[in-house]
């Protein structure tokens, strides 16, 4: 291992020509924890936000201030640890929970856990409902690509290397994760589908991006963003299903049970990741120079 590491930096010092990748291989492993970090999101959101009756606003702040933090020790590692990556991703889904909590729902009764009149401090929603939230951030996330478009980075995920490309990543994955929430609420909520409905609807429109990837004219990075946005959905259908009450359709777990079992399958993969990562050791790719670089 420590040959490995020598080599690595004789290899960057010498030629320049290669860097440390910073973001994970997509693989069914990188898949399935997208899943269990964006089910345990909206479990561990909705366990501040309506269980402990903090609130949408309160919670919203707090969990914002987490996902910089942790966006921060990301963005300052200087190689790929799968700790640091999938805390980000975790705090993105509990943000993005409550964020589209906050923008979409309103103090209305139907909004409430059993038993609550009022929770937390300050307003406990926009009320923009799901459609005009789910417009507002698709036309932001539309934003957040053009942007990107317009560094000439890479939007592939496997080539990502600079500080700018890394945040831009970041935003997109923030803004997404939101959008994933409210379209997840709709289905399970507002569309008459319910949980199994809205699981299995998803689960279809994964099928078929995964039928896609083998249409060569289908851009692998297009059906990657759409599989991205469409994961964070199917984790709030099943984070629903597992804690809200039978007679809505759940299996009445409990957020605070749910969101300690996701936790501890969360953190068995990541620690795997983990081991698996140092046995190989750092992983280098050439670095094409790009006008934007930083």
């Amino acid at each position: 291992m420590k040959q490995s590491e020598n080599a690595t930096e004789a290899a960057l010092t010498s030629g320049g020509r290669y860097v440390i990748k910073k973001l994970p291989e997509v693989t069914l492993a990188f898949w399935i924890m997208k899943v269990a970090a964006t089910t345990l999101g909206e479990t561990a959101g909705d366990l501040f936000a309506q269980t402990l009756k903090l609130g949408y606003f309160l919670t919203t702040i707090a969990l914002f201030g987490m996902f910089v933090i942790t966006l921060l020790v990301q963005l300052r590692s200087r190689r790929y640890n799968p700790c640091f990556y999938w805390t980000v991703i975790l705090s993105t889904s509990m943000a993005g929970t409550t964020m589209s909590d906050f923008m979409n729902r309103d103090a209305a009764p139907k909004y409430l856990p059993d038993g609550a009149h009022a929770l937390g401090w300050g307003p406990q929603g926009l009320g923009l409902g799901y459609p005009t939230g789910a417009a507002i951030l698709v036309a932001l996330l539309i934003a957040i690509f053009v942007a990107w478009r317009y560094t000439g980075l890479t939007f592939a995920i496997r080539d990502i290397d600079t500080f700018r490309g890394e945040a831009l990543f970041w935003a997109a994955i923030l803004v997404s994760n939101t959008l994933g929430t409210s379209m997840g609420d709709f289905l399970s909520d507002s569309s008459g589908l319910g949980y199994g409905g809205g699981a299995l609807l998803i689960t279809a429109a994964l099928a078929v991006l995964l039928a896609l990837k083998y249409v060569p004219a289908v851009p692998d990075v297009a059906l990657f963003w759409a599989a991205f946005v469409l994961t964070r959905p199917l984790g709030a259908t099943a984070g629903d299903f597992l804690t809200k009450p039978t007679a809505k359709g759940g299996l009445d777990l409990g957020t605070l049970g749910s969101s300690a079992v996701l936790l501890t399958v969360l953190f068995a993969l990541m620690a795997y990741a983990h081991v698996k990562d140092r046995k190989h050791g750092p992983r280098l790719h050439e670095h094409r120079a790009v006008a934007g670089d930083a």
